[in-house]
């Protein structure tokens, strides 16, 4: 027997807006609005430099792991690095592809990298760096 058509239950999906506060990180507050790319590039940037599995406010999807790779060859740190970036950002249904990784040391810090790399997203495309 075949299910009642009334019974069954309508799936929409949503789509979640991208406007959200601006944070200085310098100052530590939260001052003004922004959307699409900033807050997109904003939220890179919160995950990255959030550890994954430390804070119970986020799910264990959230975050980005990088401890475990203090004092390994840099070799390796380089490829699993560019990995760990790809899975951590994989979350946001706004980005649609990480690429074009490049990495430099940082003069005099044995242990820091600087990353640079692409990001296709449903606003266009643009670049992203930090140090890691």
């Amino acid at each position: 027997m075949l299910p009642d058509r009334k019974s069954e239950t309508a799936l929409k999906i949503i789509k979640m807006p991208s406007m959200t506060y601006k944070i200085d990180f310098k100052k530590k507050r939260a001052k003004g609005y922004f959307d699409e790319v900033n807050s997109l590039v904003q939220t890179i940037y919160k995950i990255l430099m959030t550890k994954r599995y430390v804070y119970a406010i986020y799910d264990w999807n959230y975050g980005f792991e990088i401890d475990d790779l203090i004092g390994m060859p840099k070799g390796f740190v380089k490829a699993e690095i560019e990995n760990r970036i790809i899975d951590a950002l994989s979350i946001d249904d706004r980005i649609e592809k990480v690429y074009d990784f490049e990495f430099y040391d940082i003069k005099n810090d044995k242990f820091s990298l600087e990353v640079k790399f692409k990001v296709l997203s449903i606003f266009g495309d643009f670049d992203f760096e930090m140090e890691v």
